[in-house]
């Protein structure tokens, strides 16, 4: 049995515009120790799936539906005072922007301690020693000076890795990272890949990890869901899905990478917008954009089409044993 696994997944917004639906029918499994990619562009539904999980959307306006079973536990059926002691605990998350995920009036070393404190019922004495320790493991010099510096006083970098220090503080089960290097700049972003990759091996967590890097997910997935319009349209091992991508918007992603200099090798990019959450089209989403699009397209959602037993796409022109039936320009991802 999956360590997590998520099924059928839905959330929707009620705003004055409408009901926007962020999520539609998301489903996948994860094993202790592997690395989950998910994959788009932004609107795809990657960042709402991880607050999904982890409960953290305001709940006013949100609705949650499905099933996301952690070590044979529904978390989406847990007391709001049960889910407190998950987050951190067992499940924890980096968010995209650090300088907005701390508290500016608190030293970040006070914020980790808090954490520890909560989670794991030792003195202040042990939780300082605890956050010491986190900040020299994810190699951020100077841990006795850092401790007590303010949010603002750090730079991007650092406060990534401050973050990380503090997701790591309860030896959580599984980390959630939504695009934790965005942004920072090409040289600490590597760093900090380097950095997640060799923490999240050394420790034997899970990791989701949130992207719309192909590269990135090259680097450090062990397996990738492709996100388009709220919903997965294929899945599969890393190195499969960017070799044989098996659905046009898979190529699509793969044929706007910027590949040398040399003339022949223009971007192609994808034609047209992404659809509108609060008013979906009946049939595949991606059919207005799409180079293969067909009647059938237009008249229900597709449904998984599998390539082989890990590799799967929804679209109708993808053939067992074969993929896409009508090949699109060639790619390398490398």
């Amino acid at each position: 049995m999956p360590f997590l696994e998520v099924n059928d997944l839905e959330t929707t917004f009620s705003m004055p515009g409408g009901v926007v639906h962020a999520v539609n029918g998301v489903s996948f499994s994860l094993e202790k120790g592997r690395v989950y990619a998910l994959l788009g562009e932004s609107g795809s539904g990657k960042s709402v799936t991880l607050r999904s999980i982890l409960r953290v959307l305001p709940q006013r306006r949100t609705q949650v539906s499905g099933e996301v079973w952690l070590d044979g536990v529904n978390l989406l059926s847990l007391p709001e005072a049960e889910m407190r002691d998950v987050r951190g605990r067992r499940v924890s998350m980096i968010f995209q922007e650090p300088i907005a995920a701390f508290d500016p009036i608190f030293t970040c070393g006070k914020q980790i301690d808090e954490a520890i404190v909560r989670h794991q019922k030792v003195t202040r004495k042990e939780a300082s020693k605890k956050t010491k320790e986190l900040l020299q493991m994810v190699q951020i010099p100077d841990a006795d000076r850092r401790v007590r510096a303010y949010p603002h006083e750090l730079s991007g970098g650092m406060r990534q890795r401050m973050m990380i220090a503090g997701a790591l503080s309860c030896d959580p089960d599984i980390l959630l990272a939504d695009e934790p290097t965005t942004s920072l700049d090409v040289t600490v972003q590597a760093q900090i890949l380097a950095l997640m990759r060799d923490l999240q091996q050394r420790l034997g967590m899970a990791m989701i990890f949130v992207t719309h890097d192909l590269g990135v997910v090259a680097e450090v997935a062990d397996e990738v869901a492709v996100m388009y319009a709220g919903r997965i349209v294929e899945y599969g091992p890393v190195g499969e899905v960017l070799k044989n991508p098996a659905h046009p918007y898979t190529q699509g992603l793969l044929n706007a990478l910027v590949r040398g200099t040399h003339e022949k090798n223009r971007l192609v990019p994808i034609p047209g917008v992404p659809p509108d959450l609060s008013r979906l089209p009946v049939g595949c989403s991606f059919a207005p954009r799409c180079p293969y699009v067909n009647d059938q397209c237009l008249q229900s959602i597709p449904s998984d089409h599998l390539v082989n037993k890990q590799h799967g796409a929804r679209c109708i022109m993808v053939k067992e044993g074969v993929g896409l039936l009508t090949p699109g320009p060639a790619v390398n991802p490398n």
